[in-house]
């Protein structure tokens, strides 16, 4: 099911994927500058998650909805993306959020003012390929809530190894080998197959962890 959902530059679009029966919990995940919802990772959430329980939203920019190439500064997302979530917090539900790349960093900037439950960062953008002095990690450092950090361990935009030591209610998982959209090298150990089963399994987990034998935090 797609919404469009108004925001100041345009709207932008809400595509469902209901939970299994009463959800647990709501996921929203936005997508990362260069892409949208197409990325591998967050249609394998999307079609992993709802059996378990939790319902996945996937949003798109207005930019993106609006056939934009480029998106606009990282400011500007935090403001458009904000409006969205209301339209997923409801029924008593908790509402996670979350998002690759630039995704990952808005939910990281807003999860507090979204009153979201917990914060996924996938494939976090630690600092511009080759630029480690540019780090972004204290926007991960203060999401101020139970945030989960999955990261290909030869991401060029910062792998495992790079990251700080992460705050209490903060984990990291590792993705051996693959890049900052996950792919790997045919030597890898892991396949492609194998590599988007340990995402939806890191998150399906995680997320089950946090909302309980109930179904709630």
């Amino acid at each position: 099911m797609q919404t469009l959902v108004p925001t100041p530059a345009g709207d932008a679009r809400i595509t469902l994927f209901e939970a299994a029966g009463r959800p647990r919990a709501r996921l929203a995940l936005g997508h990362g500058a260069g892409g949208g919802i197409e990325a591998a990772d967050l249609q394998a959430l999307a079609a992993a998650l709802p059996p378990l329980g939790f319902t996945v939203a996937l949003v798109e920019q207005p930019w993106r909805v609006a056939g934009k190439k480029l998106a606009p500064p990282p400011r500007t997302l935090d403001a458009l993306w904000l409006p969205v979530l209301p339209e997923l917090a409801a029924d008593g539900v908790p509402l996670y959020v979350g998002g690759r790349s630039a995704g990952a960093r808005v939910a990281c900037r807003t999860g507090l003012a979204s009153g979201a439950a917990g914060v996924l960062a996938l494939a976090f953008p630690l600092h511009p390929p080759g630029r480690p002095e540019k780090s972004r990690a204290q926007e991960l450092l203060d999401t101020g809530l139970p945030t989960l950090v999955v990261q290909g361990g030869a991401d060029t935009f910062g792998g495992p190894a790079e990251f700080p030591a992460l705050p209490a209610g903060h984990r990291l998982v590792e993705v051996p080998e693959a890049g900052h959209g996950f792919k790997v090298p045919k030597r890898a150990a892991l396949g492609r197959p194998e590599v988007l089963a340990l995402i939806t399994d890191a998150v399906g987990g995680w997320l089950t962890e946090l909302t309980g034998p109930g179904g709630r935090p």
